[in-house]
This record gives structure tokens, sequence and C-alpha cells, in this order.
């Protein structure tokens, strides 16, 4: 089903789109019982319609809506409609941090309090036992009254499917043939969640510290024209200098 302005899904009119991603484009909608506008991730259509992953999705979702902190995007819920199945998101206003990059590095004094906020959200969610697997620039947003939102909050592992221990927990080597994938998200992978092993707080650990990195020199702390490239130099911890 094809989303337009003025498509209602249950209690929600799309009125614009936001973007996309390798987990689906996300709409902008308004929220007709709260008065309120929210965010729209459409499931792709291969994922919702595979019973046991939209199951599965469904219990990671549940839990990670439990999720409720100043610096973490919010997941509402899940919503359904004919054959349309969308996670209800909060809707963030803002820039995300892969956009300020593009303008160069961030100075000190403006980079540490994002990195306290962005730490103090994983420090939340490893309190719950969640990690979010694909932390980068692109999922984190900063709002214009300076506050910092990471979205995304544990999709990778809720996305993935049933394969391979290889593939199970690299969100880019799993997605790599899926249109939308980001190549960059290779950069930011821990060197055991790139062989494949589970991913914990330390993959996010070391995820931040690459976004940290990229946040002072505005370089990606790993860099290549392939994903082989990247992970290469991850596996050997060579970080990239930059020009």
């Amino acid at each position: 089903m094809a989303l337009t302005a003025g498509t209602r899904i249950g209690p929600y009119t799309v009125t614009a789109p936001l973007g996309e991603g390798g987990m689906g484009i996300v709409f902008r909608a308004h929220d007709t019982k709260l008065q309120r506008d929210v965010a729209l991730k459409l499931l792709p259509e291969h994922f919702a319609d595979d019973a046991d992953r939209l199951l599965r999705f469904q219990r990671e979702a549940q839990v990670l809506a439990s999720l409720n902190h100043p610096n973490i995007a919010q997941i509402y819920g899940l919503e359904e409609s004919s054959s349309t199945r969308c996670i209800v998101m909060e809707l963030v206003e803002g820039q995300t941090l892969q956009e300020r990059l593009k303008r160069g590095p961030i100075p000190l004094e403006e980079a540490l309090p994002i990195a306290a906020q962005i730490a103090t959200a994983l420090e939340a969610a490893h309190e719950r036992g969640i990690v979010h697997r694909d932390l980068k620039p692109a999922n984190i947003k900063l709002t214009p009254d300076g506050r910092v939102k990471v979205l995304d909050f544990g999709l990778a592992k809720a996305f993935q499917q049933e394969q391979s221990p290889a593939l199970s927990n690299s969100p880019t080597l799993m997605d790599a043939s899926v249109p939308g994938v980001i190549l960059g998200t290779a950069a930011y992978m821990s060197p055991e969640q790139a062989k494949g092993k589970d991913a914990d707080r330390s993959s996010d650990t070391w995820a931040f510290g690459c976004v940290l990195y990229e946040m002072l020199t505005a370089h990606a702390a790993f860099e290549g024209e392939t994903i082989g490239e990247i992970l290469a130099g991850v596996f050997k911890a060579e970080i990239a200098t930059g020009a």
C-alpha cells in the first residue's frame, strides 16, 4: 500500500514523507485521537508478510516501547491497517548529527554536552538490558532546543531475520542487499559485532567512541570504499586520519 498525504492508518493521518532507510520509509503523521504529530516507520512488505519475523518484532517492540527517557525517541506502539503495518514513534524535530557534521567538526565545548546526552541515553537503555546495536550519527537527532534524541533503539535486532550466526548481529552485513542501507553503518560496528558475535553494551560503547571521534574531526574513525575495507580497519583498530 502506497502512502500519500491524507492516507489513514488507524487514528493516524499521513501528512508527508520524512525519509527512507534500510528499516523502512518514515512518514510524518497526525494522531487524531491525541492531537499530536508522530512518525510512522512503514515496515517493508517482505518483512510484514513474514508471520514469524512479525511476531518476533512485536515482542521486541513491546520491550522497546517501555523505554522512557528524555534522550531516547520513544516508540509508542504498532499500528496495522489492511496490509500496511508500521511502528508509531515520537516525532523528533531538528537535524541529525550526520547532517550537522556535513558542516565540519563540532567544537569541543559543543560536542561534550551532545556526547554526555548520548551516553546518558545508552546508560538508561543498558540498565534495562536493551542494546542499540546500530548507533551512528544518522540515528542521533539534535533538537532546536539543544536536546539530543537517540533514534531506533534496538530496532536493528527487532528487524533482523533468522540467518547464519555470522550475519545475525551485523546490521550492515545482514541488510547489504536491501535498497537504502547506508554503507557507513559498518564504520561504527565493534570488532566482535562485525564477526557475528552477540552485541552487548560494549558494542554500543565502541560505537559511541566512533561517534565522538567523528564529532571532533568530521571524519569517520574507520573509512573505506567497501564494507570489507572498513571492517579491515575495524579489526586492525586502524583509525582514519582524514585529509
